[in-house]
């Protein structure tokens, strides 16, 4: 038995021994550094002021500069003073004579927007496929769109139809027509089949053999017409009017306001396919979509430019260089990197030869493929 005493002496000894410490809740600071991830996160999504300034600022000089330069002069504050006075309810006078005001509402300034709309609709394209099939070196005739648009356009030359229904002429419609049912016959086929990025990739380059391979046995058959096709394939901006423009803006418009909203879809997608679907990302409807609306990118812009190479591949990437991998970031200023990279082309392809016009496709073409392999040797070994 312990007697009172010594009950009190070890109770006073144990209620002096230091207890270990407990667990303390997590203070609000212990969060902080989580509160700053999610910032951090946020932040690589915006697109930096920089990039926009530059790039915005890139295509207003761009447009200014293909309406004032050309065989027959405009001065530049003339050229701004015109565009002015054109504006709704402001007045002045621009100094242009009458000729003049021509040149630069039905020649330069269509053709100056004409070729910002093809080159944003390029790039776009271009943004996503390389997202849709995780590839950096896809481009926006992937799925056979140039081999289809080519043979359209082929086939309404040799037949001879240059008249079309309203604002809709022979050749860029059965160019778009062919582009896209080269698209649709690629789409059946690798969807048909695995549903899979792969399966698709595979049977757009099917499919744009055949086409590619009708279109050289058409051509073979009517060599009269050969150099029409060569001049149309290498690409041009050659516009009258506004018509080329109504054609195109409402694909652009559209199908790029599409293309933004599922950029961060594209994002996720990254990942793979089985962990966007963990996620809650419907892959296969999406990717379908983001394949149709470039697609119809793409064949919009052929229909009315002919074939010009690179835009897709050379704008995207370097908008990845400068402002990071997201496509959140990528596609919307892929746009207009696009829009001025080919206006500014379409300068130097009126430009560079006295008394003669460069096809556009030529001088993308020129910038484009030193780009081209220096990416290939810059990510040599990498390729898996």
């Amino acid at each position: 038995m312990t007697s009172p005493g010594a009950s009190a002496r070890l109770t006073r000894a144990v209620s002096a021994t230091p207890m270990p410490d407990t667990p303390q809740r997590p203070s609000v600071t212990s969060i902080e550094p989580a509160a700053e991830v999610r910032r951090a996160v946020a932040g690589a999504f915006r697109v930096p002021r920089t990039a926009w300034l530059v790039s915005l600022l890139s295509l207003a000089l761009g447009l200014l500069l293909s309406v004032s330069i050309g065989s027959s002069d405009l001065g530049f504050g003339q050229v701004v003073s015109g565009l002015v006075d054109g504006l709704p309810g402001i007045t002045i006078d621009s100094g242009l004579t009458s000729t003049q005001e021509s040149i630069l509402w039905q020649w330069r300034l269509p053709r100056a927007v004409l070729g910002a709309l093809v080159g944003a609709s390029l790039a776009m394209s271009g943004a996503v496929f390389q997202g849709v099939f995780r590839n950096p070196l896809a481009d926006p005739y992937l799925l056979g769109v140039a081999a289809g648009a080519g043979l359209g356009a082929t086939l309404a030359i040799v037949t001879g139809a240059r008249h079309g229904w309203g604002p809709f002429q022979a050749v860029p419609a059965a160019a778009f027509l062919g582009g896209l049912l080269a698209v649709g016959i690629a789409a059946i086929l690798g969807f048909g089949s695995s549903r899979s990025a792969a399966s698709l990739l595979l049977s757009g380059v099917a499919v744009a053999s055949f086409f590619t391979a009708c279109q050289t046995y058409v051509m073979q058959r009517n060599s009269e017409i050969l150099n029409e096709v060569y001049a149309w394939i290498l690409g041009r901006l050659g516009t009258f009017g506004w018509s080329d423009v109504g054609l195109v803006a409402p694909y652009v418009v559209v199908c790029g306001l599409i293309a933004v909203g599922l950029a961060r879809h594209l994002d996720v997608m990254q990942l793979g396919d089985d962990e966007a679907t963990a996620l809650g990302i419907n892959v296969t409807v999406v990717r379908a979509v983001l394949v149709i609306v470039a697609s119809l990118l793409a064949a919009a812009a052929v229909s009315v430019s002919g074939l010009i190479a690179f835009v897709g591949i050379i704008v995207p990437h370097v908008i990845r260089l400068v402002v990071g991998a997201s496509y959140r970031v990528v596609v919307p200023l892929s746009a207009v990197a696009g829009a001025a990279f080919l206006v500014l082309a379409d300068i130097g392809a009126r430009n560079l030869v006295t008394g003669a016009e460069l096809p556009i496709g030529v001088v993308t073409a020129f910038f484009g493929a030193p780009f081209f392999a220096v990416l290939l040797w810059s990510r040599k070994g990498s390729w898996t």
